[in-house]
């Protein structure tokens, strides 16, 4: 493939992925990025994301969970069997369950999107598996479950393969712009 192709077909993807991440509720675009800002440590995620001390309280328990992501990541599992995975599924739901537990992230696809994002193509075969069984918890109210559930399609759920392809789109903090509109 020549060079203008994969520019041309890698532009694409990463506009797949921003035009994705804009359907997003505003609350799980906001939690992906602080989440992301978090996970990575990119600027000082407490001063641009904290707007009360119980969100600054949740951030650090957030930072807490996302020390465990190079270990997870080290055990995404790199085959089909499923002997020896339990430690993997057990860190994954835990992070998982943080995450989903807020009511932020209200969807398979937010889901999807930030944990691509967090541990890499990789962890793609197992995150429906992951998000049902977080979904499921009975932790979570029943609405909230129902549509955490619901919002995982057929074709996500019984996909026969996955790109091996990482995410470009990382999404940041943008400040506001007063429009003179």
């Amino acid at each position: 493939m020549s060079e203008h192709v994969k520019q041309d077909v890698s532009g694409t993807l990463t506009l797949s992925e921003i035009r994705e991440f804009a359907s997003f509720s505003p609350k799980a675009q906001r939690y992906i990025r602080r989440s992301l800002d978090i996970a990575f440590d990119r600027d000082d995620a407490v001063a641009l994301w904290s707007r009360d001390d119980s969100e600054e309280q949740s951030m650090a328990e957030q930072r807490k969970h996302y020390k465990k992501i190079e270990q997870i990541k080290a055990l995404i599992p790199n085959n089909e069997n499923i002997e020896g995975n339990a430690l993997f599924f057990s860190n994954l739901m835990a992070l998982s369950a943080s995450d989903i537990m807020n009511g932020k992230i209200d969807s398979f696809a937010a889901y999807r999107f930030l944990y691509e994002r967090l541990l890499g193509a990789n962890v793609r075969p197992w995150l429906p598996a992951v998000f049902c069984g977080t979904a499921s918890l009975p932790q979570l109210e029943p609405e909230q479950r129902k549509k955490l559930l619901q919002s995982i399609s057929e074709a996500a759920a019984t996909a026969v393969g996955w790109s091996r392809r990482n995410p470009s789109f990382f999404p940041e903090w943008v400040e506001k712009v007063e429009s003179g509109y």
